[in-house]
């Protein structure tokens, strides 16, 4: 709507509110101008994480040649593809506006869950599949509802039901792996598909290009953006905000349990340890890739890049002879940079609208 519709006669209050919501909205959608070299320095972007990614990957070529070994890469883009797709959920969800603390636990219930019905349930392998991926959606609802229905904050609801989730397996187990698992789930986890990689690299391939696409060029990208970077002009613009953060849970949920139930078919057994650890791995990952944790900002590529910088640092520090326990420091000490980054740029940029 421009000026001269807003100052028709006959032009509506309501309507003219709308446009200029939706010019607000369009304004969040598409990332902020860049007025000057110190907003530009910190505007984190694809370009710039792959470059600190090569970066390290030649520091550590350096070091240790057979850091590029086929079988070292093979190893970390397999270590990495668990992760990232449920990397790919948390991106979605980081650019909403929210963050989920359970997806380790749920990707471990929604793999024993899987297990049981294939096992115990008797139940034909698709059936089994379904069923951790209900469970998964399932539990993604749930957050949702607890977080925006009920309106406790994401921490706490998905905390708790980290530790929900992490007692449900050991109810469903007592502590035990479940197993034998029919043959073909052992043949999925086997599977040599590109490259000596599993299904799971492949997934994460072909959801990442999925996900950063609608990201990016749909309205529901521009929903989504709009969501996590004011929640109250997307309102007013018709979003329906709530129902895009379920949403978001939901597919959380749901990614989780594929990368749960893909670990399950590549050790062939159901054990209670599954995704244990993950929740932290994922948020510092993608928060390395330049996804905010102050919503509105960030895409899925720039996530995934992140997970494998991430990858990178802890294969490298094992492969040059670093104490294995450094890359709980490493991950921590980079996690702390990239949200430092992170709270100065949206800073810099909240002082360069006001000026």
């Amino acid at each position: 709507m421009n000026l001269l519709q807003r100052n028709q006669p006959g032009g509506s209050p309501a309507a003219a509110v709308a446009g200029e919501a939706e010019a607000g909205a369009e304004a969040i959608a598409a990332p902020p101008a860049a007025p000057n070299r110190l907003r530009r320095a910190l505007a984190i972007s694809e370009a710039g994480v792959i470059a600190a990614l090569a970066g390290l990957v030649l520091v550590f070529w350096l070091l240790e040649p057979a850091f590029l070994s086929s079988t070292n890469v093979r190893s970390m883009l397999t270590a990495v593809s668990f992760v990232g797709i449920i990397a790919i959920g948390q991106t979605l969800l980081l650019v909403a506006g929210e963050f989920d603390l359970s997806v380790g636990s749920v990707a471990g219930l929604s793999a024993i869950v899987s297990a049981w019905l294939m096992t115990k349930g008797n139940l034909p392998v698709p059936v089994g599949i379904l069923g951790g991926l209900a469970t998964g959606a399932l539990v993604g609802l749930i957050n949702g509802v607890l977080v925006v229905g009920v309106g406790i904050p994401a921490f706490i609801a998905t905390l708790g039901m980290l530790y929900a989730a992490r007692g449900f397996i050991y109810v469903i187990t007592n502590g035990y792996p479940i197993y034998p698992l029919p043959r073909s789930v052992g043949e999925i986890g086997s599977a040599e598909v590109l490259f000596g990689l599993g299904w799971s690299f492949v997934l994460l391939v072909v959801l990442a290009v999925v996900a950063d696409v609608v990201l990016r060029r749909t309205t529901v990208g521009r929903n989504l953006y709009a969501t996590g970077g004011n929640r109250e002009v997307a309102r007013l613009v018709g979003i329906s905000t709530g129902r895009v953060k379920i949403a978001c849970f939901m597919v959380v949920g749901a990614l989780s349990a594929v990368a749960g139930m893909l670990v399950l078919a590549d050790g062939a057994s159901g054990t209670p340890s599954i995704g244990t650890g993950w929740e932290l791995t994922v948020i510092a990952g993608v928060v390395i890739g330049g996804v905010s944790l102050f919503g509105g900002v960030g895409t899925v590529a720039a996530g995934i890049v992140g997970m494998l910088l991430l990858q990178v640092v802890q294969s490298g520090l094992v492969v040059v002879g670093v104490n294995p326990n450094w890359q709980t420091v490493a991950v921590g000490l980079i996690m702390v940079l990239a949200v430092g980054v992170d709270i100065a740029r949206r800073r810099v940029s909240l002082a360069g609208g006001t000026s």
